[in-house]
């Protein structure tokens, strides 16, 4: 058993019969009444987002789990396919366990939460960013980069992004996954 003092970014809980992952939270102390912790948390098995207000010193019931690394291997319509890189065993997950599957490309190395009680994964934590090559973008017009303006462009993985002006077809850029948004074009 934990308490609301332990809540934080990833931690898996069990909460009305369901596992959740709590994706954000918010420790208040107003200046009357009782502190709380405010929490949004995502369902590893429906993917539903909930929001909830735990009051300060609640308990909760955490759930252990341990991570591992996997590999993205291919997408068959329903289930997303990953090897994991230490024993090369395969698992499948369903779209609810992924945060940005759009943003998944083949080889892409990802961290998998498996739960310690029954071996099942729950959810899937991919890399702060990544880097992918633009396929489709409206070509740029030279001098019109001084202002914040944006395009929208495909990437290989299918995924539109809003980028700046001035990428091309063909660049290389960085997205962050968390919010799905362009970064930075990478050079080679």
């Amino acid at each position: 058993m934990a308490s609301t003092s332990d809540i934080r970014n990833g931690l898996c809980i069990r909460y009305n019969h369901d596992i959740y992952k709590i994706t954000e939270f918010l420790h208040v102390k107003p200046g009357k009444g009782p502190a709380f912790v405010r929490t949004k948390m995502k369902s590893v098995t429906t993917g539903k987002v909930l929001d909830n207000t735990f009051s300060a010193g609640h308990k909760i019931e955490d759930v252990r789990v341990e991570t591992h690394k996997f590999q993205y291997l291919y997408h068959d319509g329903e289930f997303f396919h990953f090897m994991n890189q230490e024993d090369y065993t395969q698992i499948r997950l369903t779209e609810a366990a992924l945060d940005r599957p759009d943003l998944l490309k083949e080889g892409e190395v990802v961290t998998v939460l498996i739960n310690t009680e029954d071996n099942m994964p729950l959810s899937v934590d991919m890399p702060a960013s990544v880097v992918l090559e633009v396929t489709h973008a409206d070509p740029g017009v030279k001098g019109n980069t001084a202002t914040n303006a944006t395009k929208p462009a495909t990437v290989e993985t299918g995924a539109e992004v809003n980028v700046p002006l001035f990428i091309n077809e063909g660049d290389k850029i960085r997205i962050e996954t968390e919010k799905g948004t362009y970064k930075e074009r990478v050079k080679e």
